[in-house]
């Protein structure tokens, strides 16, 4: 690549102006097809500073970051050792974006993911492995499950959210032959768990993923109305008249009663 041209990106980058900071994303993108990895490295390291923008401050930013989240994929799998270390750089606001960036990676980078979720101790660390984790959309989430499973019955508050979350998604990619007996079991186990958590996050979380094993054929007819069960628990329908007092927990059970009442109809 030309240093003019290099530059002129540069340039548009570090811009305040989010047409500016397009205008960079675009020549980027239009750039990758002609240049090799060591070319595309200090242009990914622009790219990825993106990720730090607080688009609460700067809201007129939000369509540059998510240009350049849906850049990444783009360079190669040379990013995500490089994901992985700024994963650790404590932005959590980074830390987010990067998560949905492995998503666009895709595949590739689950093993990678899983790696580090088994070698890192630090609790805030995983927590962002498995947010990563559970972007990944293929079958093959099926060889963290077991691992996340144990995730969900983690002491911290975040992980487990994140866990009981990631399992949704799983649930969502993995064929209903393909989910092993016991795996199934256990997560039902952690929903239940989950369920009577202090917390209306992780209850919200877990009651939803409870209708995704549902929506998406994992369920026995016996399962979907225990299933239903406890969504009118939750609900207050049932003849105990005792609804769950957050609404995003309620919230989240009536789109789960009204899957599972759809799937009666059909």
């Amino acid at each position: 690549m030309a240093d003019e041209k290099f530059d002129q990106i540069k340039k548009l980058l570090r811009s305040s102006k989010s047409e500016e900071i397009h205008q960079g994303l675009v020549m980027v993108r239009e750039s990758l097809p002609t240049i090799n990895e060591e070319a595309a490295r200090p242009l990914f390291e622009m790219v990825s500073t993106l990720f730090h923008i607080d688009i609460l401050d700067h809201p007129e930013h939000a369509y540059v970051l998510d240009e350049a989240v849906s850049l990444v994929a783009d360079f190669g799998e040379f990013v995500i050792p490089i994901l992985l270390d700024d994963l650790d750089a404590g932005d959590m606001k980074a830390q987010l974006t990067i998560g949905h960036a492995f998503g666009r990676v895709g595949e590739p980078a689950l093993e990678p993911l899983l790696e580090s979720f088994k070698c890192e101790e630090s609790e805030e660390c995983r927590i962002f492995l498995v947010y990563a984790m559970g972007k990944i959309r293929s079958p093959r989430v099926l060889e963290a499950f077991e691992h996340v499973l144990l995730a969900a019955k983690s002491e911290n508050l975040e992980l487990r959210d994140t866990a009981i979350r990631a399992l949704g998604s799983f649930v969502e990619l993995i064929d209903p032959a393909d989910l092993p007996a016991d795996y199934k079991k256990n997560m039902l186990e952690a929903i239940r768990v989950n369920l009577a958590d202090s917390s209306a996050g992780v209850r919200s979380k877990a009651i939803r993923s409870y209708g995704k094993l549902a929506r998406h054929g994992h369920l026995t007819e016996e399962e979907k109305q225990a299933c239903k069960t406890t969504c009118e628990l939750l609900l207050g329908v049932d003849d105990q008249y005792d609804w769950d007092r957050a609404y995003i927990v309620r919230k989240e059970a009536q789109q789960a009663l009204d899957c599972l009442e759809g799937c009666e109809e059909e």
